[in-house]
């Protein structure tokens, strides 16, 4: 069986039946409810067999899907009247980040996270999700606003790593996320750290230091992005299987080096 067809081909057809779904919402009868329940049990049952194949690589491709929700599609589902920040205070803002404070339950609290884009003036905007010091430092403004006030911290975290543009560096790329390291292990309220999609090396470190470290299933936290583990060590991008293989970043794995407390189980097919 080749496992890389029958993964995209399962993917597809649970894909189909979510659109399916997603129309027989609109209808408020009966027999859509009794559809809706039909397509349901459904991809239950494809994702069943396709979740045993399932390799790294997938898990890789899972947490990158375009569709998957991302800090502002969970801050606009379950925060109230998020107020954002923007800016460091020293040179500029960084849309990569988005840092605010907002009611949880009814309790303020501070909320940092990657933001990645949907279209493709959208991505460019957000840089693809790959921060420069701006935005850390505005990330670390908006901690120690929350220290200051005595509100709890909660990041998100979907990075492929920091941006690693020449004049990102020139500004103080590996300072910024060295000195957050810092700052954040010694802040005096809690810090709640999710990995929502892919950590990708410091630049999710460095807003991802905290009391408890939460992952959803589908999601990975890697020292380097697969890829420049292929390039570095195997000088060969097509690597990326034995790749993801070896750099054991995938939720079970993390969890049994006591690196992550929880893992959120997600629905099949994954949170998208």
């Amino acid at each position: 069986m080749d496992k890389q067809k029958d993964f995209y081909q399962l993917e597809k057809d649970i894909q189909d039946i979510y659109r399916q779904i997603q129309i027989l919402t609109e209808n408020e009868d009966e027999a859509a409810a009794v559809e809706i329940k039909k397509g349901r049990a459904a991809i239950a049952q494809k994702w069943e067999k396709l979740a045993p194949v399932l390799t790294p690589l997938h898990y890789v491709q899972i947490a990158r899907h375009p569709q998957r929700p991302y800090t502002l599609d969970y801050l606009n589902a379950l925060v109230e009247n998020f107020v954002e920040f923007h800016g460091d205070r020293r040179a500029g803002d960084d849309t990569a980040i988005v840092a605010g404070f907002g009611f949880y339950k009814g309790k303020t609290t501070a909320f940092i996270g990657h933001q990645k884009g949907r279209t493709t003036r959208n991505r460019i905007m957000r840089n693809f999700g790959q921060p420069n010091p701006e935005g850390y430092r505005k990330a670390l403004r908006v901690m120690k606003l929350a220290e200051k006030f005595g509100y709890p911290v909660v990041t998100l975290i979907d990075t492929p790593g920091a941006y690693p543009g020449i004049q990102a560096e020139e500004r103080g790329q590996a300072e910024a996320i060295a000195f957050n390291l810092k700052e954040i292990a010694n802040l005096r309220v809690p810090v709640i750290n999710i990995v929502i999609g892919e950590g990708g090396s410091g630049g999710a470190l460095a807003i991802g230091v905290g009391d408890e470290l939460i992952m959803l299933q589908y999601s990975f936290y890697s020292v380097i992005s697969p890829e420049g583990c292929a390039a570095i060590l195997w000088n060969d991008q097509d690597a990326m299987s034995q790749v993801t293989e070896n750099l054991h970043f995938l939720p079970e794995d993390l969890k049994k080096f006591n690196i992550v407390d929880t893992i959120i189980s997600e629905p099949a097919g994954g949170a998208h």
